[in-house]
């Protein structure tokens, strides 16, 4: 995978795929049209575009991810943390509940996840 960057609205994309998929190319078409007012010329452009940087595959017209959701999300959290906060997780949180305080809920989750990383 060489580039695991995508713009809004190409992500908007990758979700249709990543929802539907393996998807025939010609509903990836449909489901575009319908939901970001795509012409087809322009689906298959940015499909071909976010095969290009190793993301999808459309192999004999059935689209299918490379690179799942979950993990491209990783990179991109990972990516902003090390840009923009040196790479510290501590840092980013602390700017994160600064302006947004988190509940209970999410401390204790939180909690839990750092516990689990303690035993390893």
């Amino acid at each position: 995978m060489s580039d695991y960057q995508m713009g809004v609205v190409e992500a908007k994309f990758a979700d249709i795929i990543w929802e539907n998929e393996p998807i025939a190319s010609p509903e990836l078409a449909k489901k575009s049209e319908e939901i970001l007012k795509w012409k087809k010329s322009t689906t298959y452009t940015v499909l071909k575009r976010l095969c290009d940087k190793g993301l999808f595959q459309n192999n004999k017209g059935i689209v299918t991810s490379l690179v799942s959701k979950d993990e491209f999300y990783s990179v991109q959290s990972e990516r902003f943390i090390d840009e923009t906060f040196s790479g510290s997780l501590p840092a980013f949180l602390t700017a994160f509940t600064s302006r947004k305080k988190l509940t209970e809920k999410e401390v204790e989750k939180l909690r839990q996840i750092v516990d689990s990383y303690k035993g390893e």
